[in-house]
């Protein structure tokens, strides 16, 4: 894939293109190449994407482009977990920078009046996760029909997690004349009806997929009725296993696979659904920023974790389905760099 534009090719308001410039972005991805023409001109677009693809800023630099040049209002982003709001966030206040546009994050897991309050400062952004949006809309707080840009990201994902009701609720909620995004990295057949109700006229547009394998080495390495404690250990002392994601099927499993290592000495952390918003963020900075050698998680907790330099991704427990495992591995190989994913097999 060749890129047509580069960003300045991009008409872009000044301090938004100054602000890309400091992020160090000169030549858009494919889906950032192909997607921002269109929602510049806010039409309805459906992209087809994996995380690793640069959607985020594919859809945040046009909508803050247009809030910016007062084209747009209001922009409701809706996420299926909380790292991908935290995330979202995070590069929206990066790319935001000196220009006065303000957000909400609207997650589960943190303090509900704060939120409340946040949103009635009437911020130009408002980037959540399903639930705690609709009870925030619930207790009068938030008014779905006052914004004119909406974003569904990751909407397969949200399908996986039973979203799909709260997606039809707020969907009818929403102004009848709105500028809507609609991302998925699959198109399953139950989605086609939420996005007939959701789009307009909308313009399909897929980023090549990069092959999984492109930058990831895999392999297999056989338990035989060894003992998969001792041989994570091995592996975890050998030269080159600086920064280690570590995928595990249950919260308890996890859990106690911390203790373990704790016990043999390694610095680790574990995230997962029982831990909190807070506990969470805190294991993800301090395996960013290599505090901590190994960071434990299960798939739910992994969806859109973006972490530089991961140089081993481990398999302890193998994925449900083909679909996780492609996920798994590709948190590591990322931005041209090689990674190596290892699954143990019984």
């Amino acid at each position: 894939y060749i890129a047509q534009h580069s960003f300045a090719d991009f008409l872009l308001c000044e301090p938004l293109q100054t602000n890309i410039v400091e992020r160090g972005y000169v030549m858009p991805t494919p889906i950032q190449d192909q997607t921002i023409p269109y929602l510049l001109d806010q039409q309805d677009v459906i992209g087809l994407a994996n995380t690793g693809t640069g959607k985020t800023a594919a859809f945040l630099i046009p909508l803050i482009h247009n809030v910016y040049t007062q084209k747009a209002d209001k922009v409701l982003i809706m996420a299926p977990t909380r790292e991908l709001a935290v995330q979202i966030r995070s590069e929206l206040q990066i790319f935001t920078k000196n220009m006065k546009i303000f957000s909400a994050l609207c997650i589960g897991g943190v303090p509900l009046d704060r939120q409340i309050r946040a949103v009635r400062n009437n911020p130009h952004f408002v980037i959540g996760t399903p639930g705690r949006l609709i009870d925030l809309e619930k207790r009068g707080a938030l008014h779905f029909d006052d914004f004119d840009s909406i974003v569904l990201d990751e909407v397969d994902h949200m399908l996986d997690l039973g979203f799909i009701v709260d997606m039809k609720y707020v969907i009818a909620k929403l102004p009848e004349s709105r500028h809507s995004l609609f991302f998925s990295a699959t198109m399953p057949h139950k989605l086609t009806d939420v996005a007939r109700s959701f789009l307009n006229k909308p313009v399909t547009l897929e980023a090549e997929k990069q092959s999984t394998s492109a930058n990831v080495n895999q392999d297999v390495i056989k338990v035989n009725g060894q003992s998969k404690i001792d041989l994570l250990e091995n592996l975890l002392k050998t030269e080159g296993f600086d920064k280690v994601l570590v995928f595990g099927q249950t919260k308890h499993g996890l859990n106690k696979l911390a203790e373990k290592l704790e016990q043999r000495g390694f610095y680790v952390a574990a995230i997962h659904g029982n831990k909190s918003q807070g506990q969470r963020q805190r294991a993800l900075e301090q395996f960013k920023k290599s505090n901590i050698q190994v960071l434990l998680a299960t798939d739910i907790a992994s969806r859109g974790l973006d972490i530089d330099n991961v140089t081993h991704v481990i398999n302890y427990d193998l994925p449900q389905t083909y679909e996780d495992y492609i996920h798994r591995i590709g948190r590591t190989g990322r931005a041209n760099k090689t990674g190596i994913a290892l699954s143990f097999v019984e």
